[in-house]
Formats: structure tokens, sequence, C-alpha cells
């Protein structure tokens, strides 16, 4: 066991991010989350996880908001606190691979918007993909955190977590994060992952677990008993669930013992009276399950992926085959090679799921998206493809993009601007981004905000 299993335990509170991401399918406004946010940076948390993720893409598809405005306004809100963003390496906060020139330009970007802390991680835990976001944090002076997404199966165990988690210390990162977005991390797993990543590194680790198997709260205990620095927790009105442990919960757990966070139980009491009254204003978008879902530790679907799932069944009147998209799950993660399952790997699962269900055929037509993921387009899976489905993906690859650089892309994005009777937007770096990021959506998005 760690000889620093007394430590101070920091908090990373995740409402603001996957909180809302899990539990209301990413819905919260910076209308609602500003009147709460003093009391938030009074809390003495190690960080609040505020952007990134899915944010962005809800921001600018549902509700136009601008994604770089939510953020200065909230890093002004909190200026005592480290606002920490999900970046996924290359993918950023999109689906798809981007040029090193273009996760350059939006780390430099979010930097100076007012992230401090940037977790990176790869849905495919390929290193390589997550390397060079990693060197890019530092060199803008912020907190590089790389991480695992955490998974079971034939082709991982421990030393794929030490050799990986290693790779990434030596990249240069501040911390290494455990990501267990199913919440399969078992408690006594929690504690023998983390004790052997204390003995083997020299940077903090952090981990955030979810709550979907009911779990989370144990392993977060075994994980503090091991060593760990750090972990993320939702407040309470919206923890559990599809989402995590309650911020509350740990901290009275620890609260006059050594390894105490020190944060305020009377304050966060008040925090989530807010935000139990602000949940209700978004009941619609809240996904079905009332308990844990114990059958998510054959399955591994992460919370956020259930209720967007739910969400599109809905959408289609087909809710009732929600159990059986669950059920072809794990089956599609197997023949694709065991990737773990977040974003966007798990869209691109999720989808196909819900094709092979919906359309009462497996690998009847496959997505342009399941072609990329099983052609390597997002990195190497991590075991052996469906032979079949392979060569079906193949015979017929989707269209290959032409890779553009930034000045072509500004070029391209000045000329739409005029065909769209907009002002030239091109100039803002910021507005190029979210172009770049979101071409499909973007215009929807600039036209109803009035640029």
């Amino acid at each position: 066991m760690s000889d620093k299993k007394n430590q101070k335990i920091g908090i990373t509170e995740v409402v603001l991010r996957d909180g809302h991401q899990s539990l209301l399918a990413t819905r919260f406004t910076l209308a609602d989350m500003l009147p709460i946010a003093k009391k938030l940076d009074k809390v003495g948390y190690w960080s609040i996880e505020s952007w990134g993720g899915a944010t962005f893409d809800s921001c600018i598809r549902y509700l136009n908001e601008d994604p770089w405005e939510r953020l200065r306004a909230l890093k002004k809100a909190m200026p005592n606190t480290r606002q920490q963003m999900l970046l996924r390496g290359q993918n950023l906060v999109g689906y798809k691979h981007y040029s090193n020139e273009t996760v350059s330009l939006f780390i430099q970007k979010a930097a100076e918007n007012g992230i401090d802390v940037f977790r990176i991680f790869d849905a495919l835990n390929d290193f390589n993909n997550i390397e060079f976001a990693i060197k890019a944090v530092k060199a803008n002076g912020k907190h590089a955190q790389g991480a695992m997404a955490y998974t079971t199966s034939p082709v991982h165990n421990l030393n794929t977590w030490l050799d990986y988690a290693k790779r990434v210390e030596d990249s240069g990162a501040d911390s290494f994060a455990i990501k267990d977005m199913a919440g399969i991390l078992k408690p006594y797993d929690a504690f023998e992952l983390v004790s052997h990543l204390k003995e083997k590194l020299t940077i903090p680790i952090h981990m955030q677990c979810h709550a979907t198997t009911g779990m989370s709260t144990a392993s977060n205990l075994k994980a503090i008993e091991a060593g760990i620095d750090n972990i993320d927790t939702s407040i309470s009105s919206m923890s559990m669930t599809y989402g995590h442990s309650a911020t509350e919960t740990l901290v009275s757990m620890f609260a006059n013992r050594e390894c105490d966070s020190g944060l305020d139980i009377n304050l966060l009491g008040e925090i989530s009276d807010y935000f139990r009254v602000i949940r209700e204003k978004y009941s619609d978008f809240e996904g079905s399950l009332k308990g844990v879902d114990s059958s998510m530790l054959i399955k591994q679907v992460p919370g956020g992926m259930l209720s967007n799932l739910e969400s599109q069944l809905k959408s289609i009147n087909q809710e009732d085959k929600l159990e059986k998209v669950k059920e072809e799950i794990p089956i599609v993660r197997e023949e694709f090679g065991f990737p773990p399952l977040v974003t966007p790997v798990s869209q691109i699962i999720g989808a196909q799921s819900l094709l092979n269900v919906t359309e009462n055929s497996r690998y009847g037509s496959l997505t342009s998206e399941t072609k990329k993921l099983l052609l390597g387009a997002y990195g190497k899976l991590p075991g052996k493809i469906n032979s079949e489905i392979f060569k079906k993906a193949s015979d017929d690859p989707p269209e290959k993009e032409n890779e553009k650089n930034t000045s072509e892309l500004e070029d391209e994005f000045k000329d739409l601007c005029q065909k769209n009777e907009l002002p030239d937007l091109s100039s803002n770096v910021e507005n190029l981004l979210t172009y770049i990021l979101f071409p499909n959506i973007a215009f929807n998005f600039f036209k109803e905000r009035n640029f």
C-alpha cells in the first residue's frame, strides 16, 4: 500500500460538464450555471470540469450558445478555481481526427479563453492520438493530464494500463487519470490498479468513475485507500444513475480524517439545493434509469451513451427497442476488436448497433463512421476485427477526406460567410475553429446568433 494514503484528497466537481452530459444529454445552459458559479468558486475544489466533451457540440447544435463565450464567462465567474476540460486527443471535441495544426490552435485558444487543466484521452487508448496534444498543452503553460479509457476485455489487463500510464508520464504530462466511463471498475480492482500506478509513476493520479452499476463510491473509497490524489464527483442533486458519486458523500466519508478534503459540507448543500431546482427544467432529457443497471457490468455502456440512445429511439418512436440495442452493443464491440465504449467510438458502435436492431439486419448496412473505425481512421483497434465485417468495410470504403491546412479552411470559411450573407467571421480564430470542428451545423448556429 502507498505511503501517501493519508494525503488530502483533491476533488474535481463535474456538474457543469459530465454531470449534466450523463444525466441530461448536455442541455444545461450558461444562464443556469452562472447564478451558482460564485458559490462553486468558494468551495475549494481542486478543479471544476466545465467545458469540453459534448458541451461544445451541444452549445451550437441545441442551445444557440457560443461555447467560447461560455468558457470565458465561467472563467470570469470562478477566478479562484481551475477550469478543466475533456479533450479527445486528435479528435479535440469533434468526432474525427484533426491535423496537428488544428489541435495546436484549438489548445492555444482554449488556454487563452480560460482552460487551466486539459484531461486528454483517446477512445482506443492509442497513445499516438494523445501525445501531440499533451505536448501542445505544455507548450501553452497549462496542466496536461493524460487519461486512459478503462475497459475490460480479453485484450486488456493490468499491464496494458501500467504501460500506457508510463508512456503518458514520459511524454511530460503533469498527471494521469483513470476514466471509468461505464462504471465497471470494481473496488478491489481499483485498489490494485491505483496501488500499482502509485508505484510506477511519480505524477499525481486522478480518477473518474460513473455510478451506473452502483460501484463508484466503493471504487473511489478503495482508490483513496490505495493513495490516489484526486477523484471526480458530482454535486448530490446531479449524481448517481448514469452520473457519478455524490460530492457530499465522498467529502463526508473522509471528514475529520487525515485525508479530509477540507470542503464545506454546508456550502455544498446550498449548491445541491440550487441544482435540485434547476434539474426539474430539464426533465424531458432525463434517462429512465432509476437505480443501478448491473447489466452494464457485461455491456459496458457509458451513461451518456445510454441517455443519448434513449433520446434517439424516442425521436423515431422506437423506445421499446432500447433493451435490444443494449444487447447488441457488446456483440458489435467484440466484433470490432473490443474498443472501450467512449466518445467518439461509443457513438459509432451505438449507431451501428441501433441500425442493426431497427433494420432487423446485422450489418445489412454499415455507417460511414463504422467503416472509418474498422479501417483505422481513428487509430489502432485493440483486438481482432471480425474478418467478414472488415471485408465489407474494405470493399466499400468511405470517401477519403482531403485534409486542408488552416489557411485553406480560413479561405473556405470566408467564401461561405459571403454566400450565406454573413459578415466575414474568419478573422476571429474561435469562430474559425467552430467551423472547422462542426462545418455542417456551424452556419445555422452563426445565422441564429446574428453574428
